[in-house]
């Protein structure tokens, strides 16, 4: 399956009260922050209560996370696939020769 194949599945199961683009996308924001707080609650678990890592749920949470940057994605009309060549255009830019600390510390100006 391609990432946006993935993307046009996913949203076969988006709900219909969600039935704007603008709708999606605030929920496609706010799906992703929540989401993104459940996949770091499992890592505080781990690493702070001496539970073990629970991977597949970790999984499942990321998948989650997947679904609601793929709705985003769509509220914008953007194919994933795209928001994803973008982020790679972003970091060969930034990191031509790979992570560098300082320049992750001191950005060139434009770069976001």
């Amino acid at each position: 399956m391609t990432i946006n194949e993935y993307q046009k599945l996913a949203m076969t199961t988006l709900s219909p009260s969600v039935s704007t683009r603008k709708d999606a996308l605030i929920n496609g924001v706010m799906g992703l922050c929540g989401e993104a707080g459940e996949a770091i609650d499992i890592v505080k678990k781990w690493l702070a209560q001496g539970h073990e890592l629970d991977k597949e749920h970790l999984i499942k949470e990321l998948g989650d996370v997947a679904w609601y940057l793929a709705e985003t994605a769509a509220a914008l009309d953007v194919p994933l696939e795209d928001v994803l060549q973008t982020n790679i255009d972003k970091l060969k830019k930034r990191y031509p020769d790979g992570f560098e600390t300082e320049r992750s510390q001191v950005r060139l100006s434009g770069d976001i």
